[in-house]
């Protein structure tokens, strides 16, 4: 069996990774193509073209690399025809997905999604699409499954989050061991700081994050440093060695973190499931941030809040997020009831999710779905 996986950002390459090892598990005879990243093609999957050459953010930035993004999408159609799978499989990454999606159908693909475009946030019209182009979808979100079977008439499998297959496979160090590794002060809690995966990201999160560092002298900051991006960019950010910085090792920091800084995506879901407690910080280009609030009609923008349909984490967007209200919201998190009362919803949190196995029961009905 030939399966060709594309996964367009360190999300998707990371969970990609996992359901290729699960593939290979049931089927290690098969062969796996790819776009995604260097998780991916360590698990077993070839490389055709890595996600760092997509990672375009925000509706700008996308318009400034239009002729680049068709470049990629007509690379994609041709090097699809030339492997000639048995399935394909799209995680998450909708605006290009979609497209090849809908190339794929017409070309009598058998087409299969794993985490869902987020359609029930903005662009709902897409479901039209969905139903045209995808034969099955494999859903990690525990509402998902009513949105699209009650209110679209669409069957799709509730498999949950990988982010607890993502934690299980990955080996953590020992606090001390961490701490020592990593040049880290023995003694003083950590505050990770997470300011996302994209360059656009992290240029416009992390001096805000890192605005509020001296009022916070008991505590040591430490940057979570993506995988995207090399380590010569954090330079100007580390405060001439007064901030640290680990590169690749964003769950073993959470693992020994006392609070967070988290800019909104997956990581504040994998903050979550480490059981820190954390301030969510978005601020997008100005024109961007306009576009997507009349497109998006969530009351809330972090995915620990969306699940539990309430505010249990604090988020701070745009014009809210300054040095001031940083400051602020941190320090309630440290200690006392307020920091209770977020671990506490975090523990329901992980009741919603379904537990551990999506990798594997993804692959199960990849391999049965025909």
């Amino acid at each position: 069996m030939k399966y060709y996986i594309i996964a367009g950002e360190a999300s998707g390459d990371l969970h990609g990774s996992n359901l290729i090892k699960a593939i290979l598990r049931q089927q290690p005879e098969a062969e796996i193509r790819c776009w995604g990243g260097d998780l991916m093609q360590q698990a077993g999957g070839t490389l055709a073209k890595h996600y760092k050459e997509m990672a375009f953010m925000g509706f700008l930035e996308v318009v400034k690399n239009v002729s680049k993004i068709f470049s990629n999408i007509r690379f994609c159609k041709q090097d699809i025809a030339q492997f000639k799978p048995d399935k394909l499989v799209f995680i998450d990454f909708s605006g290009f997905n979609l497209r090849i999606a809908k190339w794929a159908k017409a070309q009598k693909y058998s087409t299969h999604y794993y985490i869902s475009p987020q359609i029930w946030a903005s662009r709902e019209g897409r479901i039209k699409k969905i139903k045209r182009d995808i034969d099955f979808m494999y859903v990690i979100l525990p509402f998902e499954q009513d949105f699209y079977e009650k209110k679209h008439h669409y069957l799709v499998s509730f498999v949950g989050h990988p982010l607890f297959d993502a934690i299980a496979h990955t080996t953590l160090p020992d606090n001390t061991t961490f701490r020592s590794e990593n040049g880290l002060d023995p003694e003083k809690p950590i505050i990770a700081l997470l300011p996302g995966s994209r360059k656009q990201e992290v240029e416009k999160m992390l001096s805000t994050m890192l605005s509020v560092k001296n009022s916070f002298s008991d505590y040591q900051f430490v940057i979570a440093g993506a995988p995207s991006l090399p380590k010569s960019f954090y330079k100007p950010f580390l405060q001439n060695d007064a901030v640290a910085m680990v590169s690749q090792q964003t769950y073993p920091l959470l693992k020994h973190s006392h609070a967070a800084l988290v800019t909104s995506g997956t990581a504040t879901l994998e903050t979550a499931l480490f059981q820190v407690p954390q301030v969510v910080c978005y601020k997008g280009n100005w024109i961007s941030y306009q576009i997507a609030k009349r497109l998006i009609t969530l009351n809330f923008i972090s995915l620990v809040n969306l699940i539990m349909n309430k505010e249990v984490v604090k988020e701070l967007i745009q014009n809210d997020l300054t040095s001031e209200n940083l400051k602020l919201e941190l320090a309630k998190i440290l200690s006392g009831e307020p920091r209770e009362k977020v671990l506490a919803s975090y523990e329901e949190l992980r009741q919603k999710l379904g537990g551990p196995g999506a990798s594997e029961k993804t692959a199960t009905l990849l391999i049965k779905n025909v």
